[in-house]
């Protein structure tokens, strides 16, 4: 999941969803609330603790944050050097699973139609969103925690490109590479409003209105696939708020147009390998969840 949020436009919510554990976050994240506290005057800590799920709650973000420490330099190193074989991995990686999450819904119906719609039209219209450029201050480092990780755990919403949306992603991922604490705390902070905000929310609607709110989640999956085509035309450039040329307008194009337009390789052998590879990965995944439930 960290590795997976790092990259702008890939959720972490959709490996969530692969490795089956997307239910089991929610639920632990939302009986962190006020009734703890009831339950550890009555019970104690031991209690209060398994009653939260803290063992995998604890497994899980030090996963993320060991991922996001350790990877943020080679995710920024790898979309800068080699952009086609990630993008062509990660867009694999959501295609297939768009087939696993279709998979877990139990009836065909128009409003479950009508639900995917929604989703794929809200999750485009985000791409194409013009970037914002917010200054890096204390109360939006916290409003951009907030908001990343409420798209984190969305699948096919991705936390990074909506930093990136907000013009904080720069700001954010030089803390990490740096180690500043400061705000790299009051992102922390953020995260934590957001994620206790949006799981009630989120357990609630799988609970009471799974179908429908599965085929929504599908439609965000489906709807950021133009984002990470992996061959694209940059039209217009910005400078973001470190002073570097960043793309601002971009058009997908077919593996046999880029190199024509733009006289670079298409590294189509390559791009399918990895390709095969993200779906061959999450087979395997979702086999080992099953085999893991099964147990």
């Amino acid at each position: 999941m960290g590795a997976a949020d790092v990259v702008p436009g890939v959720s972490g919510g959709t490996i969530a969803f692969i490795t089956g554990i997307y239910d089991t976050l929610l639920e632990s994240i939302r009986r962190i609330n006020p009734q703890l506290i009831s339950v550890i005057k009555h019970d104690g800590i031991k209690d209060a603790f398994e009653h939260i799920n803290g063992l995998f709650l604890i497994a899980l973000f030090s996963g993320i944050l060991t991922s996001i420490a350790t990877l943020a330099k080679l995710i920024s190193w790898l979309l800068e050097t080699h952009p086609i074989p990630l993008w062509s991995f990660f867009f694999g990686l959501i295609l297939v699973s768009v087939f696993h999450m279709l998979k877990q819904i139990e009836k065909r119906s128009l409003s479950r139609m009508i639900a995917l719609l929604l989703g794929v039209i809200f999750a485009y219209s985000i791409t194409i969103l013009q970037p914002l450029q917010l200054d890096p201050t204390s109360a939006n480092i916290v409003l951009a925690g907030a908001i990343a990780i409420s798209a984190m755990i969305l699948p096919g919403i991705s936390g990074s490109f909506i930093l990136l949306l907000i013009g904080m992603y720069a700001p954010i991922l030089g803390a990490v590479k740096s180690i500043d604490i400061t705000p790299l705390a009051l992102f922390a902070c953020g995260c934590v409003i957001g994620l206790l905000s949006l799981s009630h929310v989120l357990t609630w609607l799988l609970k009471h209105v799974r179908d429908l709110t599965l085929t929504f989640l599908t439609g965000l999956m489906l709807g950021t696939l133009p984002k990470i085509w992996p061959w694209k035309e940059t039209l217009s450039w910005r400078t973001n708020s470190s002073g570097e040329q960043v793309p601002l307008l971009e058009r997908n194009l077919s593996p046999f147009d880029f190199e024509a337009i733009t006289s670079q390789p298409a590294q189509l052998t390559v791009a399918v390998i990895l390709m095969l590879s993200a779906i061959v990965l999450v087979l395997a995944l979702e086999k080992f969840a099953a085999h893991s439930e099964s147990e």
